[in-house]
């Protein structure tokens, strides 16, 4: 498979979105050295960073404090696009239809529902026992001691398997059970997020790009697992991470170093490169 010295056009290029964990961030959870000014210099060349994650837009930009102002952030797996601190799109699950989904989940006994608010999420103390785990992805939590009368604006409902079996749990219950009704995603072994149906990272980049008229053909998007597939269809620059499962590749043009390897950070140097040639 190619790399980024094979990508010819990377002088087009005018929207950088990279998913976080194990694309971005190291097995550590490390930011690349440098970002900061990466970003800045992206920036001054006309092109917009875009971190694009599930975790919320509140953690999102306290990850990137320094820059918030300076990018783009698709949080909740598209389910909020912020641009240069303006809110650009927000989308709400309806309470009943999360209220379903925690009864479902419940049920089934495997997962640890996190409920994704827009300024907080919303968790069972039962499971405060892995709040350091959670505070990672989480800045604000609230724990409750029930879920079942929550009545908040939420944007996404996560799913956190311990076990580490979200992958044969997405496959043997969620996928088909709530698949026609919600996007439903897996992401990685640990996590399942659902959102409307008209919400996926893919979607979230096309918004993106239509708020800053920018063609998808000129927009790169760098991920490693599932819930990336839809923003590597619908960019004109599309790579995995070397470390990504080798079945990732197939939904790729390229292939960058690995996250450890800071591969999106050296993307990003070849970017800024191609602008200066």
């Amino acid at each position: 498979m190619t790399t980024v010295f094979d990508d010819t056009a990377l002088d087009r290029v005018r929207v950088i979105a990279a998913d976080m964990d194990c694309t971005l961030l190291a097995d550590d959870g490390t930011m690349p050295p440098g970002m900061p000014d990466r970003i800045r210099a992206l920036d001054a060349a006309g092109i917009t960073f875009c971190a694009a994650s599930g975790r919320p837009s509140y953690t999102l930009r306290a990850m990137f404090d320094e820059v918030a102002d300076h990018m783009a952030f698709i949080s909740d797996n598209g389910a909020a696009i912020s641009c240069r601190g303006e809110l650009v799109y927000k989308d709400l699950i309806e309470v009943s239809a999360y209220q379903e989904l925690l009864a479902f989940t419940f049920a089934d006994g495997r997962g640890i529902p996190t409920v994704c608010g827009l300024d907080a999420c919303f968790i069972s103390r039962s499971a405060e026992c892995f709040d350091s785990y959670f505070r990672t992805f989480y800045k604000h939590i609230v724990y409750l001691d029930s879920l079942e009368e929550l009545d908040a604006d939420v944007n996404k409902y996560t799913v956190y398997f311990p076990e580490h079996d979200a992958e044969e749990v997405y496959a043997e219950a969620y996928r088909d059970r709530w698949g026609e009704r919600f996007s439903v995603t897996n992401a990685g072994k640990m996590w399942i997020d659902i959102m409307n149906p008209w919400v996926d990272k893919g979607r979230g980049l096309e918004r993106l790009c239509a708020h800053l008229g920018v063609s998808t053909a000129d927009a790169m998007a760098l991920g490693d697992t599932y819930n990336d597939i839809p923003m590597l269809k619908v960019a004109g620059h599309s790579y995995v991470v070397a470390n990504a499962e080798e079945h990732m590749r197939e939904h790729a043009r390229f292939v960058a170093p690995s996250n450890n390897e800071r591969g999106v950070a050296q993307v990003i140097d070849a970017v800024l490169a191609a602008q200066r040639r």
